[in-house]
C-alpha cells in the first residue's frame, strides 16, 4: 500500500505544483508592471477559476471512471470513456469562449472591477476565455491518465507547457527582443501558447499508444450509455467545484471594496497559496485514483486503507507549509512586489488561513476519496454547505458587521476549511461511498 501511494503520489504532486507555476510565473512578472497589473490579472484569473472549476469536476467524473474500469481490467472500456470525454469537452468548451470574447468587461463587473482595472485586465480575460478548450483538455486527458495510473505522463504534459510558459512570460510581457510589449495581456497569450502546446503533446501520448488506455479514432463513436453515465457522475463534481468557485468569486468581490492594494495583496497571495496546497490535492488524487482502482478491484477495505495513510502523510506535509507560511509570509510576499501596502494584506491573508491547514489535510484527501468512489454529491453538499452557508455569511459579518475589514474575510476561509475537515472524515467513515455503482 505505502509504495502504490508513493508510486502515484510524488507524479501527482509534482504535477499539482506545475499547474501552480502557470500562476506564480504570471505573477511575478506581471507584479513588475504595479499593482494595478496585478489587480487585473487577479481578477481575470478570480473568472478563469470558472473554467478550471468545469475542467476539475469533468475530470473527477472521468478518473472515477477509467480507475474504475482500470480496476476491473477492462482497459477497452477506458479507452470509450475517454472518447466520450472527449467529445463533451469540445461541447462545453465552444460557447465558453464565445462568451468570454464577446462579454469580458461585462464579467469583470459583476466582480465588483474597478473601471481602470478593467481597461488593462479585459483583453487578458478575453484571451484565456477564448483559449478555455486548452485548459480544459489539459485537465480532462490528465485525469484519464491520472485514472489509468499513468501519473508520469500528465506531469510530463504540464513540464511541457510550464517550460515554454516561463520562456514566453518575460518576452510577451515585457517585450525583451524582437518582441511585442503586450503587457498584461502578455500573460494570457504566453500562457494560452505554453498549454495548447501541453495538450497537443497529450494527444501524441493518448493516441499514439503510449497510456495504458487503448484509444483511437478508427471506429470510434459516441457511447450513449457511457456518456450519460460520464455526465452524471460528472454534473455534481463539476457543481462541487462551481460551488467553491463561485464562492472564491464572491470573497473576491468582498476584498476589492477594500481597495486596490487590498485586491493586489489578496491576488498574489491567493497564487502562494495555491501553490502550497497543489501538492496536497495531489496527494488527494492519488487517494481517489486508489479508492477507484481498489473498488473495481472489490476490495473496498484497502480502498479505506489507502485515504487514512494519505490523509496522515497530508496532515504531516500541510502542518510544515503552515509553519512556514506563518514565518515567512513578509519575505514570500516581497519577492512578488515592493509595495508596502500590497505586502501588509497579503502577509496577513497567509498566515490566517495557515491556521487550519493541518486539519484541511484530512478534508482534502476525503473529499478527493468520495470523488474517486463515484460518490461526487456527498462532497458537493459538504462544499456547499462550508462555502455558501458558512464561509460567505461569516466573511461578510467579520469584514463588514464586526469591521475586521479584509481580515475578517481571511478568518472566515480558515473557518470553513477547518468545517469541511470535519464533516469529511465524519462522512466519509460511515462508508456509504462503499456502495456505489458506476
Amino acid at each position: 500500500m505505502a509504495r502504490a501511494i508513493v508510486l502515484l503520489a510524488v507524479p501527482m504532486v509534482l504535477e499539482m505544483l506545475m499547474q501552480s507555476v502557470f500562476e506564480l510565473v504570471d505573477a511575478y512578472f506581471v507584479g513588475r508592471l504595479g499593482a494595478n497589473a496585478l489587480s487585473a490579472v487577479g481578477a481575470g484569473a478570480a473568472l478563469i477559476i470558472l473554467v478550471l472549476a468545469i475542467g476539475f469536476g469533468l475530470g473527477m467524473g472521468v478518473t472515477a471512471m477509467i480507475a474504475r474500469r482500470i480496476g476491473e481490467k477492462d482497459v477497452h472500456g477506458a479507452g470509450v470513456v475517454a472518447l466520450q470525454a472527449i467529445v463533451v469537452c469540445l461541447a462545453i468548451s465552444i460557447p465558453i469562449s464565445l462568451a468570454g470574447i464577446f462579454f469580458a468587461p461585462e464579467m469583470l463587473r459583476l466582480i465588483a472591477t474597478p473601471e481602470p482595472i478593467i481597461e488593462i485586465g479585459a483583453t487578458y480575460c478575453a484571451v484565456l476565455f477564448g483559449t478555455n478548450g486548452v485548459i480544459l483538455f489539459l485537465f480532462l486527458i490528465n485525469a484519464m491518465f491520472r485514472g489509468a495510473g499513468d501519473a508520469m505522463l500528465a506531469l510530463k504534459a504540464l513540464c511541457l507547457a510550464n517550460a515554454l510558459n516561463i520562456v514566453l512570460d518575460p518576452l510577451l510581457i515585457l517585450g525583451l527582443g524582437p518582441f511585442p510589449e503586450m503587457g498584461v495581456t502578455g500573460a494570457a497569450v504566453a500562457t494560452s501558447i505554453g498549454r495548447g502546446i501541453g495538450v497537443a503533446y497529450q494527444i501524441w501520448l493518448l493516441f499514439g499508444g503510449r497510456s495504458r488506455i487503448p484509444v483511437s479514432l478508427r471506429g470510434s463513436r459516441i457511447v450513449w450509455d457511457v456518456m450519460k453515465r460520464l455526465v452524471r457522475i460528472s454534473a455534481p463534481a463539476v457543481f462541487q467545484s462551481l460551488i467553491g468557485t463561485a464562492s472564491f468569486l464572491a470573497l473576491f468581490a468582498f476584498v476589492n471594496t477594500f481597495g486596490e492594494s487590498a485586491a493586489a495583496g489578496y491576488t498574489v497571495a491567493v497564487r502562494i497559496i495555491v501553490f502550497a496546497l497543489l501538492p496536497a490535492w495531489g496527494m488527494g488524487n492519488a487517494a481517489a485514483t486508489l479508492v477507484g482502482q481498489n473498488l473495481g478491484a472489490g476490495n473496498p477495505d484497502r480502498a479505506a486503507r489507502s485515504v487514512w495513510i494519505t490523509s496522515f502523510v497530508n496532515m504531516a506535509f500541510l502542518t510544515v507549509v503552515a509553519v512556514i507560511m506563518y514565518a515567512f509570509a513578509g519575505p514570500l510576499m516581497a519577492i512578488f512586489t515592493n509595495d508596502p501596502e500590497v505586502v501588509a494584506v497579503g502577509r496577513d491573508c497567509l498566515r490566517i488561513v495557515s491556521y487550519t491547514y493541518a486539519l484541511f489535510a484530512f478534508g482534502m484527501v476525503t473529499t478527493q476519496a468520495f470523488n474517486g468512489a463515484g460518490d461526487t454529491a456527498t462532497p458537493t453538499w459538504i462544499n456547499f454547505i462550508c462555502s455558501w452557508l458558512l464561509q460567505l455569511p461569516i466573511a461578510w459579518l467579520l469584514a463588514f458587521e464586526l469591521e475586521w475589514g479584509v481580515s475578517g474575510v481571511f478568518a472566515a476561509i480558515a473557518l470553513a476549511q477547518g468545517i469541511l475537515a470535519l464533516m469529511g472524515v465524519w462522512l466519509f467513515r460511515r462508508g456509504r461511498w462503499k456502495t456505489i455503482r458506476i
